[in-house]
């Protein structure tokens, strides 16, 4: 079996939104070959339990968690076997499940296809991305009227395994976006509870930082403070690429400006353009636009000249002071008025999911790896392999037959395959006779 590469996680901090994790699936139970032995009854028939399913991998969606670091440490995970079935047509016990829980917005891709899986967001929400093998059958299936003693059963059926890559896109109501330094970490612990690290200087918040508001008694709302943007975000300049997406999950966006910024009206086309370019429906969520620190004599000075310039551009501009805790209260509630008419969650578009034809899994190739050496590979035939108990002799009979079924038989001697030549399927070779 071809190796797997190790797991990566993309984290700053203690804050993880992607990461590339290894699953399986669990084996099928092995079915036995027994027969029925009572004092009085020497020749007593098959009664060879069937072994038990494998375990499924699932993912479930838990409300509360916010981020991917769970998955730092550990990114193997791997479902339980079934157990192999028993005498006395005892049949195994089927494994366990494995649920593995993540957060409201994770997205599943197919790490080597790139292939969208799954896109979460409901809290409860589940999805099965692997299903465990089937367990084997005892040879009390196998009982004929001309064979009543017969030593064939089936292996479980082999695991599924799968590379995947989680990605989370945080989901919340209100998005705080604005240049590095712009006062949203400050903005989002006075109108909610977050606690998030702040210092003057840019780049500050290197994570996103979630809060819930208190609009009344029964009005909450949840609140991200976007990590600040710089030029070139859209193209993955600083850490743009990785903060942008998160912008997608909000609903309504408060656009901070820092009014001690040289030239605020330059920051607030700087930070649209870049939404713009890195997805065109970011342009297109409702926008409140705020100017922070207004607080400042400097501020002061320059607010009449600064409102003239955002009314040309027709933009309502909200003046606040995040540390002041200046008009913070009246933006929250503008900032609600704007979700209750903003488009629910479900009408953001997700990446859609590209369908591609399944494979026959009844195919298979011959291919020629020597003078006297052969591969038969497709899904049906190796899976049948695995299954194949080889120490008995009923079992390579009922294997034989399948390879006729499906046409390997007549494909290798086509292929000119002679008496004596060594046939590998998957890991298991045999030795070609007529």
């Amino acid at each position: 079996m071809s190796s797997l590469r190790t797991g990566v996680a993309y984290n700053r901090g203690m804050f993880t939104d992607q990461v590339e994790i290894h699953v399986k699936s669990g084996k099928g139970g092995d079915g036995m070959v027994h027969f029925r032995r009572e004092k009085f009854i020497p020749m007593g028939g098959p009664d060879g339990g069937d072994g038990g399913k494998g375990g499924d991998v699932i993912f479930e969606v838990k409300s509360t968690l916010n981020t991917l670091s769970s998955f730092r440490q550990n990114q193997k995970f791997k479902a339980e076997e079934g157990v192999k079935g028993g005498p006395s047509q005892m049949s195994g016990r089927y494994g366990k499940d494995l649920i593995i829980y993540i957060p409201p917005g994770t997205i599943i891709f197919d790490a080597d296809t790139g292939e969208l899986i799954g896109d979460l967001t409901q809290p409860g929400q589940k999805l099965t991305v692997l299903k465990g093998g089937r367990g084997g059958r005892g040879n009390q299936h196998f009982a004929t009227s001309r064979n009543q003693a017969p030593r064939t059963a089936e292996k479980g059926e082999p695991a599924e395994e799968k590379r995947l890559k989680l990605e989370l896109k945080l989901i919340a109501d209100i998005g705080l976006i604005g240049v590095p330094n712009a006062g949203k970490s400050t903005l989002l612990s006075v109108l909610t509870n977050a606690k998030p690290k702040i210092a003057a200087y840019p780049f500050t918040t290197l994570e996103p930082n979630l809060g819930v508001a208190n609009i009344d008694d029964d009005t909450t709302v949840v609140l991200a403070d976007i990590p600040g943007l710089i030029e070139g975000a859209s193209h993955g300049a600083g850490l743009g690429h990785d903060f942008l997406r998160h912008v997608q999950r909000t609903r309504v966006l408060i656009h901070l400006l820092d009014g001690l910024s040289e030239d605020p009206v330059a920051d607030y086309s700087q930070i649209n353009s870049e939404l713009s370019l890195f997805d065109p429906n970011l342009a297109k969520k409702p926008q409140l636009v705020a100017l922070n620190k207004i607080d400042q004599p400097e501020v002061q000075e320059r607010l009449a000249e600064i409102q003239k310039k955002f009314k040309k551009l027709k933009v309502e501009l909200i003046t606040i002071s995040a540390l002041a805790r200046t008009n913070t209260r009246e933006l929250l509630i503008k900032a609600h008025q704007k979700l209750a008419e903003a488009p629910p969650l479900e009408e953001v578009e997700a990446p859609m999911p590209v369908y591609k034809p399944k494979e026959d899994p009844r195919e298979f190739a011959v291919t020629r790896e020597g003078t006297n050496e052969w591969r038969i590979s497709g899904s049906a035939i190796e899976r049948a392999a695995k299954m194949t108990y080889w120490e008995h002799d009923g079992s390579l009979r009922r294997f034989q037959k399948i390879m006729e079924t499906l046409g390997v038989d007549e494909a290798l001697r086509n292929a000119g395959v002679q008496e004596g030549d060594t046939v590998a399927i998957g890991e298991f070779e045999l030795e070609w006779q007529e």
